[in-house]
């Protein structure tokens, strides 16, 4: 989503705001501007489109400034316009950027018109520019001003600001939206990715929910909501250059798929024993904790919420374990009730995700046993909220379209499922062969790839249509919405996925002879009942794409059969995800459509 860098140095800080602008374009966006503080005036240049626009508008204008702004805008309130873009000022004094949505804007609103503060833009951010300017009046102290303005704010915030009577300093604040200061030498920056800055410094701090920070070039200053000093110990990110550039691929999407086999074996490096999982590997005191877990709750969003549905399967039959699994988004909405010793699982790329942080917060007001989280960067707001966690040490992901994420998150909830039985002595036999599975996922995620010329066969067909069919069975059922999900979020295909049985009750009326059908159809209990309902798609003249291996006994004449490699009973999900990724990044490549940054979608959904 939207993305905020700011810097202040004693060299000129354009080029680093621009850098930092592209390094987070991944995020999406649809503008971007910069507020940059020259002598006594601050320098705002804004365009629509790309980072590239604002990048030219740079070399026309030439401005040279040691301290300054930058952001990148994904539209919430009001539409894609240059008036709309970050960064906002108040009578040309204030400047600030914003992460967040504040839900009290109409209200705010008024109060600033009435107060004879006039609106140039349609969003809710500018209003915290005025709120600013409004409270300075009073205090004539920015940071001050800048405290007593978000007493009045409701909602999620990451603010950095300048003054333009205070030069050489950013002032910054966060609330449910995330935040960090950077440290260099006679140079410091602030931003909500560290990877904007991840070449120039390893060193960050870390705001918490409702701080703030004055930073200049020598100094960071953090502050508590009371003003008090607060002394935050440093962490240190490291990643490289090579992590979060596309390297001889041409998309991020395409290098993250090829990725996969080294990403899960960095999930599951140093996790597993002979033949089990290691103890604790979900922090201190875990696996005792775990003995008495009764059933555990999953929430999640989009791709992650179709890990928590695989999964589902394995707890079942690995733990025994009774598992509910919940859209965070609607989680917290419908009063759920929480049975004596549930565990609460929340799953997500970032550790940011709005909907998914806010269920993590109304559950630790429940009577759960803890809280767990599955995600990818241990600096974030989930793992350090929760009570547990383990992190899928995937590396940066960059592309929109997630695929190592997916596919790293079930490496670590079969993990999960695992230590659960372990810690309550169940199903010696079947965590042993799990255990065997997952060391063999790399290597069978690398024998899937050479099943490119198969899948290219049938690319052409589907990138000419303009919807589709995904089927699938029991666990293969969310490997099949993970599959309609990729191709429609970059192909721009319209693409649903069902449970193969209930063809008959509804989805059969779309089947004609125009309409591809994509089949996840492995060799497993329930293959025979699957193969009946692709026998109603052959029936109506459809053409069925269908990923099995060669114990098959189904016959297509009309589209493919893909012979997958043989896999586990427990990593075939993370290997049959594998040629569905590529499938929709080959098709969308042939349908010339933006693979890392698909319209009206953001990597890091920091919104609810």
């Amino acid at each position: 989503m939207c993305g905020i860098i700011g810097a202040t140095s004693s060299r000129s800080v354009g080029k680093i705001l621009i850098k930092g602008l592209h390094l987070m374009e991944y995020r999406g966006y649809d503008s971007a501007g910069v507020a940059l503080h020259q002598k006594d005036q601050i320098v705002r240049l804004r365009a629509l489109g790309k980072v590239a626009e604002l990048e030219s508008l740079m070399i026309e204008h030439k401005p040279k400034a040691k301290s300054g702004i930058a952001h990148t805008r994904w539209a919430t309130h009001g539409q894609p316009s240059k008036q709309n873009a970050h960064p906002h000022d108040s009578h040309e004094e204030i400047f600030i950027v914003h992460n967040g949505i504040i839900e009290n804007h109409s209200e705010l609103k008024k109060q600033l018109t009435d107060a004879g503060y006039t609106m140039k833009s349609e969003t809710d951010s500018e209003l915290i520019a005025h709120l600013i300017h409004f409270h300075k009046q009073t205090t004539q102290d920015s940071l001050k001003a800048l405290m007593n303005a978000t007493q009045d704010l409701r909602g999620a915030y990451a603010i950095a600001m300048i003054d333009a009577s205070v030069k050489g300093s950013i002032f910054a604040a966060r609330h449910k939206s995330p935040l960090l200061v950077g440290q260099g030498i006679e140079e410091n920056f602030v931003a909500s990715d560290p990877l904007s800055i991840i070449n120039i410094t390893e060193q960050f701090f870390l705001l918490e929910d409702d701080e703030f920070a004055h930073i200049t070039k020598h100094d960071i200053n953090i502050f508590d909501a009371n003003g008090h000093s607060v002394d935050r110990k440093e962490t240190v990110i490291d990643a490289t250059a090579t992590a979060t550039s596309k390297g001889n691929y041409k998309h991020y999407m395409e290098k993250e798929i090829y990725e996969q086999p080294e990403a899960v074996a960095n999930t599951i490096d140093g996790r597993l024993l002979e033949m089990d999982v290691a103890d604790n590997i979900f922090g201190i005191d875990s696996s005792k904790a775990f003995a008495d877990i009764k059933r555990i709750q999953f929430v999640a969003c989009g791709t992650s919420l179709h890990a928590a549905k695989v999964a589902r399967s394995w707890f079942e039959r690995i733990c025994e374990t009774p598992c509910y699994v919940d859209f965070a988004s609607e989680y917290r909405y419908r009063n759920p009730l929480v049975e004596n010793n549930t565990l609460f699982v929340c799953i997500s790329q970032s550790g940011e995700t709005a909907d998914t942080l806010a269920a993590l917060e109304y559950a630790k007001q429940k009577e759960y046993l803890g809280t767990v989280t599955i995600c990818n960067v241990p600096t974030s707001t989930m793992a350090r909220e929760s009570d547990w966690k383990i992190f899928t040490n995937a590396g940066p992901e960059i592309g929109v379209a997630s695929t190592k994420a997916f596919t790293t998150q079930l490496a670590a909830l079969l993990m999960l499922a695992v230590a659960i039985a372990k810690s309550q002595n169940k199903n010696t036999e079947l965590r042993q062969q799990a255990v065997q599975d997952l060391r063999n996922t790399p290597a069978l995620i690398q024998e899937a790839f050479e099943l490119l010329e198969d899948i290219n066969y049938i690319t052409k067909n589907i990138s000419e249509k303009e919807n589709s069919l995904f089927l699938g069975r029991g666990m293969y059922f969310p490997i099949a919405q993970e599959g309609a999900l990729k191709l429609k979020e970059i192909s721009y295909i319209h693409a649903e996925a069902y449970p193969a049985g209930e063809l008959k009750h509804g989805p059969l009326a779309l089947v004609d002879e125009d309409i591809p059908v994509v089949a996840v159809a492995p060799e497993d209990s329930l293959v025979e009942k699957l193969l009946s309902n692709l026998e109603e798609v052959k029936a109506r003249g459809g053409t069925l794409y269908v990923f099995g291996n060669n114990r098959s006994t189904i016959e297509i004449k009309k589209g493919k059969f893909i012979n997958m490699p043989e896999c586990g009973d427990f990593n075939a999900p993370i290997i049959y995800t594998i040629p569905l990724q590529i499938l929709a990044y080959e098709v969308a490549c042939l349908r010339g459509t933006d693979l890392d940054q698909p319209r009206n979608l953001a990597k890091s959904v920091t919104v609810e």
